[in-house]
């Protein structure tokens, strides 16, 4: 097939939808499929199309989110070369501008198209409200006209990540056409334990400073309000187990406030910040740490959960629907409702060798259904069901018009006939 993904977010950006499309591409590329990328630029004037990866960047704006930009929701100097790809399928991972570019495309040149809903936009409305309640409060319901009008009305197959953001749209949004359930493959193989290079483990161990009695807690992801990570402070400080040390790897807004708050807190040897990590590098930060911790409910599906369990590292998450259809409490991980849960979860793995050991032995095992074979073969189903139901769509609508063309052509010959 010649499938056209159409994103906000790819590659240099770093986040979970960018890392999400980009496994995808991969993905398929390796089932023998022609993929192609259109996503928004780096900066305001350049298009940009590298032949050999096929990917398409158009210029974009910055939305003042993070490092988001935003393009023309038509940019009329690629359709040709779009238009040359001959494409079989657009496969959405957008709401907004190259969400609607892929809807336009779709319904002017007749492309099936599918759509993926990474983003639990509802949990993010406080960047646009700043926390003003009622003004949140029409954010959220904005967020949710626009998700059900985005899937309802212009795509013929709708997928999710995970059952959380299922029943997002069938409990909360009223969504009653079909919607699929495909989690984002990983390539585990690079973060597993026996590919794992142990000079470089422990170099980075001991430049971090970390020594052997320590009990290293990783977090991987935005700095950011909706990450929780405050609550993860909050842990550290009241843990009476100083040996706990916490890893925290990403970059973001308020990134400056959180060190501020360390700093203030007197945790500067409790928990470290190692900043932006290149792609290439993340697996010696698993291999760093003891164990995975996160605190966020606003995850769709989470993948450095799912990265994390491959490099055999338990997790210790917070009670949210995103994470249940991976972590097992007391299996591969351990699940925590409140603060004092969490921390008596962290005190007894830091001191409990058995426990760990018995948690860390089931967690590669449980990424095998994330495999990059297993994610192509799940999307490429939905790519048939959708060409399908968009050719019905289309032979039902030729034959709705062939009718009118008759009723009109006879009623014509009609008042012909009557006036001679």
């Amino acid at each position: 097939m010649r499938i056209g993904l159409f994103t906000d977010s790819y590659p240099p950006y770093v986040n979970g939808v960018a890392t999400s499309i980009e496994t995808l591409k991969k993905a398929l590329e390796r089932k023998g499929h022609e993929v192609y990328v259109v996503t928004v630029g780096q900066d305001s004037k350049t298009y940009d199309y590298n032949e050999k990866e096929r990917i398409l960047r158009i210029p974009g704006i910055p939305l003042g989110i993070y490092d988001y930009r935003m393009s023309s929701i038509y940019p009329i100097k690629v359709i040709n070369r779009i238009k040359s790809w001959n494409l079989d399928i657009i496969h959405s991972h957008t709401e907004l501008s190259m969400g609607i570019f892929a809807r336009l495309f779709s319904k002017q040149y007749n492309i099936p198209l599918v759509h993926t809903y990474h983003t639990m936009y509802k949990d993010y409305t406080w960047y646009i409200s700043r926390n003003i309640k009622y003004f949140d409060l029409g954010c959220k319901k904005a967020v949710e006209y626009l998700s059900k009008f985005y899937c309802d009305n212009t795509a013929d197959a709708f997928i999710v990540p995970t059952v959380k953001t299922y029943h997002l749209f069938r409990d909360e949004y009223h969504y009653d056409k079909d919607i699929y359930i495909i989690p984002t493959g990983i390539d585990a193989s690079r973060f597993y334990k026996e590919n794992k290079d142990k000079l470089k483990v422990t170099k980075l161990r001991r430049y971090l400073g970390y020594k052997k009695k320590d009990f290293v807690l990783l977090f991987v992801g935005r700095l950011a309000q909706e990450k929780n990570i405050s609550f993860l402070f909050d842990v550290i400080e009241k843990s009476k187990n100083k040996n706990i040390k916490l890893l925290i790897v990403g970059y973001g807004p308020d990134e400056e406030k959180y060190r501020q708050d360390i700093t203030n807190r007197k945790l500067n040897d409790r928990i470290i910040f190692a900043g932006k990590v290149a792609w290439q590098n993340m697996p010696n930060y698993y291999h760093t740490a003891d164990a995975f911790i996160t605190a966020s409910t606003t995850e769709t599906q989470g993948l450095t959960v799912i990265e994390a369990l491959a490099a055999s590292l338990p997790v210790v998450c917070i009670d949210d629907d995103a994470f249940k259809s991976v972590i097992i409490d007391n299996f591969n991980g351990r699940i925590f409702s409140n603060k004092d849960e969490c921390i008596n979860i962290i005190e007894e793995l830091a001191t409990n060798k058995l426990e760990l050991e018995n948690l860390t032995n089931k967690t590669e095992a449980s990424v095998k259904k994330y495999s990059l074979d297993q994610f192509a073969e799940s999307v490429l189903e939905v790519y048939k069901v959708a060409t399908i139901k968009h050719n019905k769509k289309q032979t039902l609508s030729t034959k709705f018009v062939d009718k009118i063309k008759k009723i009109l052509k006879e009623g014509i010959n009609n008042d012909n006939s009557s006036q001679s």
